[in-house]
């Protein structure tokens, strides 16, 4: 009773036969993989999908699951099966209760059970099998007589009439002997079937461990973009606010025209009204000492000013200053879009290494050529046109002459020094060798607590200290900007420089004191 609920269990509610290749549907019922193959091609002109047992429905072609643990307990079960059990067949002659027949004789046409099996005609005549419901289909179509033999031109069972009829001359094999042709087949095709299996199963088992990991990156990566997300919110909401008070500043400029020219239209009454009192007076004594003749005389003080403000503010137009809000609006969104490629960028980095060959004679290259430290000894480096030879500073081997570039340098082992892009055709002695110092460099530079940003001999003050010990520079290349960053949490913009490159860029660093790492960086081609 146990086997045959078991085997209920196991059965598959569109064949009603046990399960072949169990997949499992996400609603928690199985089926063949074939028969629910059958069911989904019959839905899917209907406009939706469902289980055939419980009808939940799918809004897509439903996911099959391989379920490995019930293809092993079917395995399991039909493994514990007799052979006689499993083929349903009863002995003809016990018809009292059912008993499973052991044989089937094809001369006789019966089943036969252990008992009835003994006492059988054991002539050759009465060729026995195994059990069987169906005994036409052991017989010859044609003439009704067992099949013998087996015909490897035509591929069927023949009788033995058919061997001198119709398949006379025909190559043939016994039963037996191409059953096991047959089978040494079959067990070839099994076991490239089985090793399938396997590399499946494998790949199976190699994604789920990648799925795993990806799962668990995946929360980090939630949260990382949350972060940059309620970040780039508040930079447009800030960005917004900026340019609604270049809007509003438009009117409030004028506003503070009308009052500054009210308060010198109030002063000019009060100059009239205290003329024409001198104007009225009959004393000459009291007229000439009562009277500053340079104060009340002098009516052209600023009148070109504000003449100049006033023909400004009238030509202004009062619509929006589509250029000027544009610009900001484009400049905002650009640094912004910056930020969100440094932000990615900073999630992978490759090597950028200082060319020793570039290195000034106080310098020190340390042996992965990432880190750069002042030296108060003379390294003696081999004499290079390359080489520094007015302040200590080293540029990277490699330029760049395309695309946008990232790196980055951990600045917290100096308190002074300067980083940033130079063209190799810098200087390499003299003042005009120093990064910033010419129309060939770009450069973030710190002198004790003071922070720069430096070109052209041009320094613009930082009105802000740095937050970390890291500093990102990005290069792009074909947008013409050089940004420096704050690699604090989160990412915060320094500077960025514009203009249009004329040759490839590399790397600099200039140390005055302590010394430079280079933390990596990214590159995009």
């Amino acid at each position: 009773m146990a086997s045959a609920n078991l085997k209920a269990e196991l059965e598959c509610s569109v064949c009603l036969n046990i399960y072949t290749d169990p997949v499992m549907l996400r609603c928690g019922h199985n089926f063949c993989r074939v028969c629910i193959d059958r069911v989904v091609d019959t839905q899917g002109g209907s406009g939706g999908y469902s289980c055939p047992e419980c009808r939940e429905k799918f809004p897509d072609g439903p996911a099959l699951h391989r379920n490995i643990t019930l293809r092993n307990i079917v395995e399991n079960f039909l493994s514990a099966q007799p052979d006689r059990e499993e083929s349903g067949v009863f002995c003809t002659h016990c018809v009292d209760y059912p008993v499973p027949a052991v044989r089937s004789c094809l001369l006789c046409e019966v089943s036969l059970c252990d008992k009835h099996m003994r006492v059988h005609n054991k002539s050759p005549e009465h060729i026995l099998c195994d059990p069987t419901l169906s005994m036409e289909s052991r017989k010859c179509s044609v003439h009704k007589k067992i099949l013998e033999y087996y015909c490897t031109e035509d591929d069927s069972c023949v009788c033995k009439f058919c061997v001198i009829g119709g398949h006379k001359g025909h190559e043939m094999e016994s039963l037996d002997e191409a059953s096991d042709n047959k089978k040494e087949t079959l067990r070839n095709v099994l076991q490239k079937l089985l090793i399938k299996r396997e590399e499946m199963e494998e790949r199976v088992q190699s994604l789920q461990e990648h799925r795993r990991k990806v799962e668990e990156e995946a929360s980090g990566d939630t949260e990382r973009v949350t972060v940059l997300f309620r970040d780039l919110r508040r930079r447009l909401e800030d960005l917004e606010k900026r340019i609604l008070r270049e809007i509003s500043g438009r009117a409030e400029r004028i506003s503070i025209s009308i009052r500054d020219l009210e308060i010198k239209k109030e002063e000019l009454s009060r100059k009239i009204r205290h003329i024409e009192e001198l104007c009225n007076m009959t004393d000459p004594l009291t007229v000439l000492q009562k009277s500053d003749t340079g104060d009340l005389c002098d009516t052209e003080d600023g009148d070109n000013e504000d003449r100049e403000r006033h023909e400004k503010l009238l030509h202004d137009g009062g619509g929006l200053d589509v250029d000027g809000i544009s610009h900001t609006l484009h400049t905002g969104l650009s640094d912004i879009i910056t930020e969100v490629d440094i932000y990615f960028y900073i999630q992978g980095a490759a090597d950028i290494l200082l060319d020793v060959n570039t290195a000034h004679n106080d310098l020190h290259i340390s042996d992965d050529r990432k880190t750069v430290s002042k030296s108060y000894r003379n390294q003696n480096h081999p004499e290079t046109p390359e080489r520094f030879q007015y302040c200590a500073q080293v540029l990277s081997s490699r330029s760049s002459s395309s695309g946008r570039h990232y790196w980055e340098v951990d600045v917290g082992g100096s308190e002074s020094w300067r980083v940033g892009m130079c063209y190799p055709s810098i200087e390499r002695r003299g003042k005009e060798s120093v990064i910033g110092r010419n129309k060939k460099s770009w450069g973030l530079d710190r002198s004790g607590n003071q922070y720069e940003v430096i070109h052209d001999s041009k320094y613009i003050p930082l009105h802000t200290n740095l937050s970390s010990n890291r500093v990102g520079i990005y290069l792009d290349y074909e947008a013409g900007r050089i940004s420096f960053y704050d690699l604090c949490d989160p990412i915060r913009h320094l500077h960025t420089f514009t203009t249009t490159f004329t040759e490839p860029l590399h790397a600099g660093i200039w140390v005055c004191k302590g010394c430079i790492k280079i933390c990596g960086g990214k590159r995009e081609m």
